[in-house]
C-alpha cells in the first residue's frame, strides 16, 4: 500500500513521528514523505534536517515558501503551494496520502489534490480555533478528505456536520501523545550539554504564535507579553519557541530579541527544539505560556498549567490545566504567580491508548 505523508513544519512531523516509524518498520506499506513549507526555510531553521535525523529519507521536497508575513505574501504562498502540488498530483499516485492539522499551506497542498481524487486521511479534524484563520483551512482539508482520524469523540460529531453521517471516521486519541509516552527523553544535564539550558533552574516555557483572524491587534499584543516577560526574568528563566510563519510572526521575533537584549543570561531563543528536547523542556520547566495546540494538547500529560493568551485556540476543546485569559500583562502575571510550579493531576481529554495502533489497523482493513 502506497502512503503518502504531507508534511510542512516541525510541529506536523513531531506528531506524524509514531506513526511514520510504524508505517516505515511495516512491509505492508510503502512511505513517502512529501515535505515542504517551513521545512526547507533557512529562515525558519531548516527543519528537513530533524526528518534526517529522526532516520527518514524525504522523498519529495517542493519549495514554495515566500517569507515575508504580511497578509498578501500569505495568499500569494497559498497559491504557488496549490501550483506546485497540481503538477506534484499529477505525477503522483497514492493509495492513501495523510494531511494533518490545519496550516495554510496543508490546506494549500491538499486543495489542489481535490481535481486528481487524490485520497486524503486528515488527522486533527472537527477541531475548532476561532482565533485563527487555520480554522477555515482546518475544516476544508476535511472537506476534501475521504478518510478522518480525530482525536475524540466530540469531533467526530463536527466532521459529519461538514462531511455528512457517512463520514469515514476513527477515533484515535493525539498521536503526539504516544511521542510522550514511548520517547526517551533527556535527563537535565544532556539537555544543558544540547542547548545551554539549565532546567535545574525555575522557568517558564513560552510558545506564542500570532493571532490570525484579528491580525491588527497582534503589535499591541506583542506590547503586553513584553511587559509580562520582562517582570518575570526578575525571577525565573524564560525559554521561548519562535513562532510559526503566520501573518506578522515577525512582530513576535523582534520583540523576543529585544526581550533578550534586556535580559540575557535569562532568556533562550530557540528557532527548532525538535520533538525530544521540546518535549522534555517541556517536563521540567514550571509553567507554558503561550498560544500552541502543545498547550492544549500535550501539557496536560506532562502535569503542566498553561497560561493560554487571547482568541488563538477560542473554541478548542481543552483539559482542565489551560486557563484562558487575555493578551494583559497584568493577568498574565497574576496567573503565573499563582500556577508557577503547581501540579496539574486531571485526564488528558485527548488521551486514547495505541492511536498508531488503531490507524494502522484501518489502512490495513480498506485494503
Amino acid at each position: 500500500m502506497k502512503i503518502g505523508v504531507l508534511t510542512s513544519s516541525r510541529a506536523d512531523f513531531g506528531i506524524y513521528l509514531p506513526l511514520l516509524k510504524a508505517l516505515k518498520e511495516d512491509d505492508f506499506f510503502q512511505l513517502e514523505l512529501i515535505v515542504f513549507g517551513t521545512h526547507l526555510s533557512k529562515f525558519h531553521g531548516y527543519t528537513v534536517q530533524q526528518i534526517f535525523d529522526e532516520g527518514f529519507e524525504p522523498k519529495h521536497l517542493i519549495h514554495q515558501m515566500i517569507i515575508t508575513d504580511e497578509p498578501i505574501s500569505i495568499a500569494t504562498s497559498y497559491a504557488v503551494t496549490a501550483m506546485k502540488f497540481a503538477e506534484f498530483w499529477k505525477n503522483n499516485v497514492f493509495d492513501c496520502v495523510f494531511c494533518l492539522g490545519d496550516r495554510y499551506e496543508m490546506a494549500a497542498a491538499v486543495a489542489a489534490g481535490i481535481p486528481f481524487n487524490v485520497p486524503f486521511a486528515h488527522i486533527h479534524g472537527g477541531e475548532t480555533t476561532l482565533g485563527a484563520i487555520d480554522n477555515i483551512y482546518r475544516h476544508s482539508i476535511t472537506l476534501a478528505s475521504k478518510i478522518h482520524f480525530v482525536a475524540t469523540e466530540s469531533f467526530v460529531n463536527r466532521v459529519m456536520q461538514l462531511k455528512g453521517l457517512d463520514a469515514r471516521c476513527l477515533v484515535t486519541g493525539s498521536l503526539s501523545l504516544d511521542n510522550i509516552k514511548n520517547m526517551q527523553l533527556l535527563d537535565i544535564e544532556a539537555f544543558k550539554s544540547k542547548w545551554g539550558i539549565d532546567l535545574s533552574l525555575p522557568s517558564v516555557l513560552v510558545t506564542i504564535h500570532p493571532e490570525t483572524v484579528a491580525f491588527e491587534k497582534n503589535r499591541e499584543y506583542v506590547d503586553e507579553v513584553y511587559q509580562a516577560l520582562i517582570k518575570i526574568t526578575e525571577t525565573f528563566q524564560v525559554i521561548i519557541t519562535m513562532p510559526n510563519a503566520d501573518t506578522l510572526g515577525s512582530v513576535y521575533r523582534e520583540m523576543y530579541s529585544k526581550l533578550k537584549l534586556a535580559a540575557p543570561s535569562m532568556v533562550h531563543l530557540i528557532e527548532n527544539f525538535g520533538t525530544q528536547s521540546y518535549f522534555t523542556c517541556m517536563k521540567y520547566v514550571a509553567l507554558l505560556i503561550g498560544n500552541s495546540s502543545s498547550g492544549i494538547i500535550e501539557a496536560a500529560s506532562f502535569g503542566k498549567y498553561v497560561i493560554n493568551l487571547g482568541d488563538r485556540q477560542k473554541g478548542r476543546l481543552t483539559s482542565k490545566n489551560a486557563l484562558n485569559i487575555a493578551f494583559d500583562s497584568v493577568e498574565i502575571l497574576k496567573h503565573t504567580k499563582i500556577f508557577f510550579g503547581k501540579n496539574f493531576f486531571g485526564l488528558n481529554i485527548y488521551y486514547n491508548d495505541k492511536p498508531v495502533h488503531k490507524i494502522i489497523k484501518y489502512l490495513k482493513s480498506q485494503n
